[in-house]
């Protein structure tokens, strides 16, 4: 059986406050394991990267849970300048577009040497708003905002392929929002070296 993972986005800060960003998928254990309620969250950040550096510096990170996509779209393509607000009970932030979010506490590691597993247990969690549902152009954004991020590894013919299909979901679904993030991952294909000559128009 997969493990389950949800995407999310994870706040952390370094030693010296200083925010960051970063989408990333979960997995949740113990009480609530499969709906995420309860229990704890693990997080696998690879090493070197800042999430893992500020998680260790600081003992702490927080879990947004988003449905604005351009936060995802925008993370992979430079974009990082989220409005955030303070935690209450640990050092660091969560975005104000998060729809709850959940400080926690770094319990426990495995040590591995390239992507360990961060047991982080709950320390504090707010609802800031109520969670109306998805549409096919949000799950499209994600999809396409993971093949962007894997760009230096993907054949060209792979990522436009799954653009073009991905494109549907968009035309008949999207929001302004997804259209925006949308727009930012095209651009961001169309520049990069490997994919331009077979971006989709």
């Amino acid at each position: 059986m997969n493990e389950v993972i949800f995407e999310t986005v994870v706040s952390t800060v370094d030693a010296a406050g200083v925010p960051h960003i970063a989408p990333m998928g979960v997995r949740y254990e113990g009480t609530g394991a499969v709906t995420g309620a309860g229990g704890q969250v693990v997080l696998m950040p690879f090493k070197p990267s800042a999430t893992y550096d500020n998680i260790v510096a600081t003992g702490h990170a927080v879990l947004n849970i988003v449905t604005d996509t351009r936060v995802f779209a925008g993370c992979v393509t430079g974009r990082r300048n989220w409005l955030l607000q303070p935690a209450q009970a640990v050092p660091g932030v969560y975005l104000q577009a998060a729809l709850s979010h959940v400080e926690l506490r770094l319990a426990g590691s495995d040590g591995d040497a390239e992507r360990p597993r961060l047991r982080m247990a709950r320390v504090h969690e707010v609802q800031h708003a109520p969670f109306v549902g998805l549409n096919r152009a949000q799950a499209a954004v994600l999809e396409a905002a993971v093949l962007v991020s894997r760009l230096h590894m993907l054949p060209p013919a792979k990522v436009a392929a799954e653009m073009a299909y991905l494109q549907i979901a968009i035309d008949k679904t999207a929001a302004p929002a997804e259209h925006e993030a949308w727009a930012w991952l095209k651009a961001a294909i169309a520049a990069h070296p490997l994919h331009a000559k077979a971006t989709t128009p």
